[in-house]
């Protein structure tokens, strides 16, 4: 059974940064596609970033590329999401998701990853 934990959630004052961390067991972590959602209230989750198998190519929604950056460490079986420059707007439970099946494409959708964590509140204070 696979799980992911997400870490590093917390308030933060607008213009401030988190790191959060996903730690992921009872998989082969190496080989899934990873992803980070966002839900704030009342709306839908929706994609963040992703990142391949092997940590070479990654993604991001348009609207927070330049201030969030994913990365993967295989041999800790860990993803990050460092986020930076951070708005009131930001504030949401952010979600950790893993896709086991195979994809030549790059997943954006919750329909596309197989597993996911519970979640890690950031809120953001203007």
């Amino acid at each position: 059974q696979v799980r992911l934990v997400e870490s590093g959630g917390g308030l933060v004052q607008a213009g401030g940064s988190l790191r959060l961390s996903c730690a992921a067991s009872g998989g082969t972590f190496s080989s899934y596609w990873m992803g980070w959602f966002r839900q704030a209230p009342g709306k839908e989750r929706e994609f963040v970033a992703g990142i391949n198998w092997t940590g070479s190519r990654t993604h991001y929604a348009v609207s927070l590329k330049g201030r969030f950056t994913m990365s993967r460490d295989n041999a800790e079986n860990t993803v990050y999401l460092q986020m930076n420059s951070l708005k009131p707007e930001d504030t949401a439970v952010y979600y950790c998701a893993g896709r086991a099946r195979p994809t030549a494409y790059e997943p954006t959708t919750v329909s596309e990853y197989d597993y996911w964590g519970q979640g890690t509140q950031v809120t953001v204070s203007s």
